[in-house]
């Protein structure tokens, strides 16, 4: 087993790394609401929305955990020339990570998921 003197080694040369990630970069998306009713048309409930937020995920999550190691990453993925693709960009440069490598597809739709998260 290594000791803390080579453990601490290993982070600090991770410092000077770039990694490349290649994948499917995309926006995990959050609808948080509370849930009174049942709708009448379909056995569903009905989330009345108190808050919406984006999040990198798919790959652009990837690279913001080589990054919180103290690596520099490098993402290359494909979005779409769609306004999810332009968020997913925005948010990248918000945590600092380039994205020069993001390639814009307009026949493609920007990967997104829905999470709904509601109360009662």
């Amino acid at each position: 087993m290594a000791d803390k003197p080579e453990i601490k080694k290993l982070f600090d040369q991770f410092n000077k790394l770039k990694v490349l990630i290649i994948g499917d970069a995309m926006l995990d998306n959050y609808i948080h609401g509370n849930v009174d009713r049942i709708s009448p048309e379909a056995p569903v409930p009905v989330v009345l929305i108190d808050k919406k937020e984006s999040r990198l995920g798919g790959a652009a999550n990837v690279a913001i955990n080589i990054q919180s190691l103290g690596a520099t990453p490098l993402l290359i993925s494909v979005t779409g020339d769609d306004l999810n693709g332009k968020l997913l960009s925005q948010l990248l440069e918000e945590k600092n990570i380039a994205n020069e490598f993001l390639i814009t597809d307009t026949g493609r739709i920007t990967t997104s998921k829905t999470r709904v998260i509601a109360k009662h």
